[in-house]
């Protein structure tokens, strides 16, 4: 039903991109029904802000909705559905063009912070494009792609946000090392067990132009981690 109703409240945009708002009025909640119909209304406000819909004439949607209820629409189906297929083709435009403009923006930082990052004392940029940093060279054996690894990391973007950390789980993760992230991959065999390396690996050996992590790591993200190497699991 929720569904169906944000559908309707989105159509609205096509009568007034002027939002009037509630802001100054103060209805009392009352009764169960007061407090349904308040969550009603904020779930579909809550879901138009996350969508960016959020310059809608606030007013009209409480008159569409009441409208609805009284099947006494303004606007007959055909034209409440061609104006809900063209405002959210449109958009999906504006939003593809969003995420094309971020994601070059995400491409080219990347590139400068890898050319530049490159030309420091101890760090080593292998063919393919990683680049690691030694903190601590271990004395035990090294990986190979048959093998899985215990490991602690810490993941952060360049900007030195962190978005994945088994440190702070409080738990190393174990995993073959054929099912890591490329750069990964990489890394793990050239590391002798007992190793802490910082890797900063180029978006095509992490995830892409794809993105990943649920949405939390943007497309042609350059990744940074804290990498040790705490034990092989044969």
């Amino acid at each position: 039903m929720i569904v169906r109703v944000l559908s309707a409240a989105a159509a609205i945009v096509a009568l007034s991109a002027c939002s009037q708002g509630q802001k100054g009025r103060n209805l009392e909640i009352k009764s169960t029904m007061d407090s349904v119909s308040y969550a009603i209304g904020a779930d579909i406000g809550g879901n138009l802000k996350r969508g960016k819909i959020d310059s809608l004439n606030v007013d009209l949607v409480a008159m569409g909705l009441q409208d609805g209820l009284d099947s006494a629409m303004k606007l007959d189906e055909e034209t409440l559905r061609a104006v809900m297929q063209s405002f959210m083709m449109r958009m999906q435009t504006q939003r593809q063009a969003e995420e094309q403009k971020a994601a070059e923006e995400g491409r080219v930082a990347g590139e400068q912070y890898l050319a530049e990052n490159g030309k420091r004392t101890g760090v080593v940029t292998t063919p393919s494009g990683l680049q690691y940093e030694v903190v601590t060279m271990g004395t035990g054996p090294k990986p190979v792609t048959t093998d899985a690894v215990k490991v602690h990391y810490t993941g952060k973007f360049i900007s030195g946000e962190p978005f994945d950390s088994s440190v702070e789980r409080g738990e190393p993760a174990v995993l073959p090392v054929t099912q890591w992230i490329p750069g990964f991959v990489e890394a793990l065999q050239l590391m002798p067990v007992g190793s802490k390396w910082k890797l900063y690996i180029p978006s095509d050996l992490a995830y892409g132009p794809a993105g990943g992590g649920g949405g939390r790591i943007p497309p042609n993200s350059v990744l940074v981690f804290d990498l040790e190497l705490l034990g092989i699991e044969k």
